[in-house]
């Protein structure tokens, strides 16, 4: 009995020493990433070919001619986050805290998980289970609705007249603006979450098969595509010829956006064992990188070098976007609280607790800081010092987007037009 104990002992203390072993070795792989030349499983199709599940329905006018051109407003909201940096502000906008009544409200039958993107009039928005709608931002009548092969959970990005739309079924496509017909699809290896972004003609997204992809916006013919090695649900970011994405394997990188060449990674631990995840996407100042990891901790990068330059940690679970605005980053967790941290150091300036679990970033407009919670309700607190001035009681996900004279809520199934106490009549 004893000599079976003893072997049964061994064979225990064998069987932890490997575990500890494939731990630490699991601890220490980090792809370091390479240029992707064989493009395997990726394919580009014209709008010649046709697509299973596809279809375009546009609308008309009760009279049955297409409806007409409405007046403008501005200023565009071309992409997630509002611009190549992703950081979520229109400070120049005073707008003040929505008023009453609406201008409008529309109820899209599905889920928003991400705010709609703005041009010309019109509001483009992706719904959950695998549709783009294009509607009037006047009056908020649909113009056109396109039917995806899947589910679409991002932000159609403008490029012109075209819109370029990622979907969990491995595409991006680009569609005509004017009537959602589709001009070209990029197929990937795995599913795109990625909001793409799009600067001098070419459109830039992630996919979870762990590339980074640049696409000529025009044709959808791939220029150049990276492989970090890990899967990757969140959008590039851009400032100057720098791309940055971060990863579910805990690192991000930064590459040139001309043709791909890695200029940096930086992989985050959480502890001595495992690495941190990141759902969230990188927003950057220029100088520094912010994200947050899916533990929620708060890290920020060295945009030059990729050093981590300072971290905080907030609540047990974080999926927001960092919003960056007046020398500060602005950031929500799961445990219900709104942060506000100082941009070179961390400090924190303030917190505001609202009891709801924060998901998505928050919205920067003049000094209001805006955002929605996993109970349903959105809030307004000020951007200075983070005291509450308004709420309402719906809300989920990403809480929208404003232009000058209007904020463009997307309030879960609920899309609304709501002026603010400063906006402008019509």
């Amino acid at each position: 009995m004893r000599k079976k104990i003893i072997l049964a002992a061994a064979a225990l203390v064998l069987l932890l020493g490997g575990i500890a072993v494939a731990a630490v070795i699991r601890a220490n792989d980090r792809p370091s990433g390479a240029l992707d030349t064989d493009l395997e499983g990726v394919s580009a199709s014209t709008a010649s070919e046709t697509v299973p599940g596809e279809s375009t329905v546009a609308e008309t006018t009760t009279d049955g001619q297409p409806a007409e051109e409405k007046p403008q407003e501005g200023p565009c909201w071309l992409t997630f986050g509002g611009n190549p940096q992703r950081t979520f502000a229109r400070t120049e906008l005073r707008l003040g805290k929505p008023v009453r009544p609406t201008v409008w409200a529309r109820g899209m039958k599905d889920v928003m998980e991400y705010p709609p993107s703005f041009c010309d009039g019109k509001l483009y928005v992706n719904l959950e289970r695998g549709k783009t709608v294009a509607l009037d931002a006047k009056t908020g009548r649909i113009i056109w609705t396109r039917k995806a092969a899947g589910a679409t959970a991002s932000t159609p990005a403008i490029a012109g007249p075209i819109l370029v739309v990622s979907s969990h079924d491995g595409s991006v496509s680009g569609l005509a603006r004017s009537n959602g017909k589709r001009l070209w699809r990029v197929q990937t290896g795995g599913k795109v979450e990625s909001s793409p972004v799009v600067l001098d003609d070419t459109a830039y997204f992630a996919s979870t098969d762990g590339r980074v992809f640049a696409a000529n916006v025009k044709t959808g013919a791939i220029r150049w595509a990276y492989n970090a090695g890990g899967r990757m649900n969140s959008s590039p970011s851009i400032y100057g010829n720098r791309l940055c994405v971060s990863t579910y394997t805990g690192a991000v990188f930064c590459l040139r956006r001309d043709n791909g060449q890695k200029l940096w990674s930086t992989y985050v631990k959480r502890d001595v064992l495992r690495y941190e995840s990141f759902y969230a996407s990188a927003s950057t100042d220029g100088a520094r990188l912010y994200t947050t990891s899916r533990a929620g901790k708060v890290v920020a990068f060295s945009a030059r070098t990729g050093r981590v330059i300072w971290t905080q940690q907030m609540g047990p679970l974080g999926y927001a976007t960092p919003a960056i605005a007046y020398g500060r980053v602005y950031v929500g967790s799961y445990d219900g609280i709104m942060r506000a941290f100082r941009a070179t150091d961390g400090a924190l300036m303030w917190r505001h607790f609202v009891g709801g679990r924060i998901h998505a970033p928050a919205l920067i407009v003049g000094n209001l800081v805006l955002f929605s919670t996993l109970d349903g309700k959105t809030y307004a607190l000020r951007a200075s010092d983070g005291q509450q001035v308004w709420r309402f009681n719906a809300g989920e996900y990403a809480v929208g987007i404003a232009t000058n004279r209007h904020y463009y809520l997307s309030l879960n199934g609920l899309l609304l037009a709501i002026r603010g106490a400063n906006s402008p009549k019509d």
